[in-house]
């Protein structure tokens, strides 16, 4: 069951880390070219169907990393989990003070300076994010040299 959960964490990781690269340098620069008419509407849309794409691996990424605070992986050293943990509680941090307020502020119509805001406020999690997934892989380095092939 361990390996199931590590194995999810890692993934989920992984996953989150490619999409905020993404999302950085594609998507969020996209915004500016949406148009003002279509601006309120595609914001909404953007909102409703990002939650379906980033909420459950956040979710998995955020409940895997307090329990393998709580059950450490045999032999990855603890201060990596706590590190991972310092770096995932930035990312959700980040989201909640800078990347939800300017989403919501775009949902009534474009602002240049709430959309510069947003993009530059990104790479706080998108440097979070490369961190823990550099870790997770280390991590994962660690425990297949445990492994006997």
């Amino acid at each position: 069951m361990t390996h199931l959960l590590f194995l999810l964490h890692v993934g989920s990781t992984l996953y989150m880390m490619g999409l905020i690269w993404f999302i950085q340098v594609v998507h969020y620069p996209l915004h500016a070219h949406v148009g003002a008419e279509q601006f309120s509407n595609y914001q909404h849309l953007h909102m409703n169907w990002t939650t379906f794409v980033v909420g459950p691996p956040m979710l998995i990424e955020m409940v895997t990393t307090v329990f393998f605070l709580i059950t450490p992986p045999l032999h990855v050293p603890y201060w990596m989990l706590v590190i991972g943990a310092f770096f995932l509680s930035m990312i959700w941090g980040s989201t909640i003070i800078f990347q939800v307020p300017f989403h919501s502020t775009l949902t009534k119509s474009f602002e240049v300076n709430t959309h510069k805001k947003l993009v530059m406020s990104n790479w706080i999690r998108t440097f979070f994010w490369s961190c823990r997934g550099i870790l997770v892989l280390y991590m994962t380095s660690i425990l297949l040299k445990k492994i006997t092939i």
